[in-house]
């Protein structure tokens, strides 16, 4: 990767620091201050050491004005300095404060086909560590940038005023710097940014194993992990190792320089003080700067680590940033306040992979209050359906209207409050019962919740839970069954009380018992209400007004539960399937 490369992703990163401008005005002040208050500190030592001219020959009134002088630039420098680096933090961290607020934005705003595309760990290795080192290399990048920059001008204009010839020739061995900084950054660039990548590998593996331990232990799959961990962990070790190597040229190679310019200096010094032309206390002043001058190409190679990684981690942050974000809602867009529960599908045609289509002048009405089944194989396209009525994702072709308008015509958010939805994956966040339960309403109250609950059938086990609905749910209730998360989830939805509902395998989960229960809610909350149903379970949606049934992301039958099994196809065979007894 080219150098150029490197400074657009350092331009591309400054630009989010322009809302910080007075902090960035105020670093500069301070580091030109701090800098030449300590670019005087040699001259003063010069003057000193000139003050020694031998035995009994020391000026000690000049000698004392000059160590105070002396401590006085080198505490100024001291606390400018640490302005300046308090100027830098609050540059630094605010800076990647709003640039993580953006890529999480940002992650919110992406279509939903790309979340599903990416590794989860990978994303969270972006929000999370990628931007701790942008935040690394934005610290130092700004710290040696300051400093750097005013410490090699400020010393060669010092250097330039006393000597023309010394100074001239530090000058000529800067290339070599220049040279060592420049061939470090060209090879280790690709080996940390190869690194990062292979860092987000590794973080979704973790994140996949870590979430789903009872499966990898149920399959025996712990070998296997550990072998792709192992895989996954070694070229991590052979990228880092490269990386290592070249980054730790910097340092040697620097110091070697700074020798050869510390020896020139000291050698010419010492042949212009023979011929008079110097005395010995510029030549220790010359000695100083030289240490000075070449300190900032030191500290910019000692670094390269550091920024090289971030440089490698902006990328992939960037990556995302630059995702073109879902179809924003039309600036016309009608915000929908209320729902009648019409839903019309008109030649609706949709495919993941434009490749294999998978739904095909799909043609639906549902009538307000209408409670309609979608039945049929895996794969035949139910949950797609279900992610077009929320528009998840947009149709290819055709329309979906609701009351006689294109959704894609209403806001996503006022389209998607009309529904409620209970999905076969149940998701709670860490927080108590009573938060999870009023997640889509916040402000409702404590005896709204309960009665949501005993609606769901969840008040019961609530009850016995420590703390009540003031118990801490873990991270994706981790402390509870998938049945009494299932039943908060819908808990959650009896409490919303949309004027549509959407349930998606809503009672896989619980006991039979319990379902019977639950069933029985639904059936009094759809009542009014346009219901979608999808189940594998067939004998839970006898009594929906119509029974869609799917194959191959085609309707291939409709009618009620009793019209279907008269008709003896498609549905009939599904249905008798589910009750036939093993040796028929």
């Amino acid at each position: 990767m080219s150098v150029s490369f490197n400074k657009d992703v350092v331009k591309r990163l400054l630009a989010y620091t322009r809302p910080y401008r007075g902090y960035l005005i105020g670093a500069m002040a301070c580091a030109l201050i701090s800098v030449i208050l300590s670019l005087l500190v040699p001259v003063f030592v010069g003057w000193a050491v000139d003050c020694l001219l031998g035995p009994g020959q020391v000026d000690y009134a000049a000698l004392v004005r000059i160590i105070l002088y002396t401590g006085l630039a080198a505490a100024g420098s001291a606390v400018f300095q640490w302005l300046m680096a308090y100027c830098n933090n609050v540059i630094t961290y605010r800076t990647v404060k709003d640039l993580r607020i953006q890529l999480f934005d940002k992650l919110s705003a992406v279509p939903l086909k790309y979340i599903d595309q990416k590794s989860h760990g990978d994303l969270i290795s972006r929000v999370v560590n990628d931007i701790d080192q942008v935040s690394d290399g934005l610290l130092q990048g700004f710290t040696q940038l300051f400093t750097g920059v005013v410490t090699i001008l400020g010393t060669l204009i010092f250097m330039l005023a006393v000597n023309v010839w010394v100074a001239l020739l530090v000058v000529v061995l800067t290339p070599l710097s220049l040279f060592v900084a420049s061939f470090i950054a060209k090879n280790s660039y690709k080996h940390f940014r190869g690194q990062t990548t292979i860092q987000g590998e590794l973080s979704g593996l973790a994140e996949e194993m870590i979430s789903n331990q009872k499966l990898v232990k149920s399959f025996r799959y712990e070998k296997r992990a550990e072998e792709r961990f192992e895989e996954i962990n070694q070229r991590l070790y052979t990228q880092g190792q490269k990386a290592q190597f070249f980054s730790s040229l910097s340092n040697p190679c620097t110091r070697f320089v700074n020798a050869v310019v510390y020896a020139a200096v000291g050698i010419a010094g010492a042949a212009f003080a023979i011929n008079g032309r110097m005395t010995v206390g510029t030549i220790s002043m010359f000695l100083s700067y030289a240490n000075q001058y070449t300190k900032p190409f030191n500290e910019v190679t000692g670094i390269i680590t550091q920024l090289q990684t971030a440089f490698a981690s902006a990328q992939r942050v960037f990556a995302v940033l630059d995702e073109p974000s879902e179809i924003p809602d039309a600036p016309e867009a009608l915000v929908k306040e209320s729902c009648g529960g019409q839903v019309e599908m008109r030649d609706v045609s949709f495919s993941y992979d434009p490749e294999r289509p998978l739904i095909e002048n799909l043609n639906l009405t549902a009538m307000p209050g209408s409670r309609i089944a979608i039945v049929g194989p895996t794969g035949c396209g139910k949950t797609t359906l279900i992610n077009l009525l929320m528009r998840f994702y947009d149709v290819k072709g055709g329309s979906i209207r609701m009351d006689g308008v294109d959704i894609r015509e209403i806001t996503r958010g006022s389209m998607r409050a009309q529904y409620g939805m209970v999905l076969q994956e149940s998701w709670l966040f860490s927080g108590t019962v009573r938060e999870n339960i009023a997640y889509a309403k916040p402000n409702a109250t404590l005896e709204e919740v309960e009665a949501a609950a005993k609606a769901a059938h969840a008040h019961s086990f609530i009850k016995r839970l420590p703390d009540g609905y003031d118990t801490i749910i873990a991270e994706d209730g981790g402390n509870l069954s998938q049945g009494q998360k299932q039943l908060l989830c819908i808990a959650r939805v009896m409490l919303a009380a949309p004027p549509m509902l959407i349930l998606d395998e809503a009672t896989s989960n619980i006991d039979t018992r319990t379902e019977i229960l639950v069933q029985r809610a639904f059936q009094k909350m759809m009542e009014g209400r346009t219901s979608f149903v999808v189940a594998h379970r067939l004998s839970t949606i006898k009594e929906s007004d119509v029974i869609l049934v799917m194959d191959k992301g085609h309707i291939v039958e409709q009618g009620s539960h009793e019209a279907l099994l008269q008709k003896g196809g498609f549905y009939a065979r599904l249905y008798n399937s589910q009750f036939a007894r093993p040796e028929d």
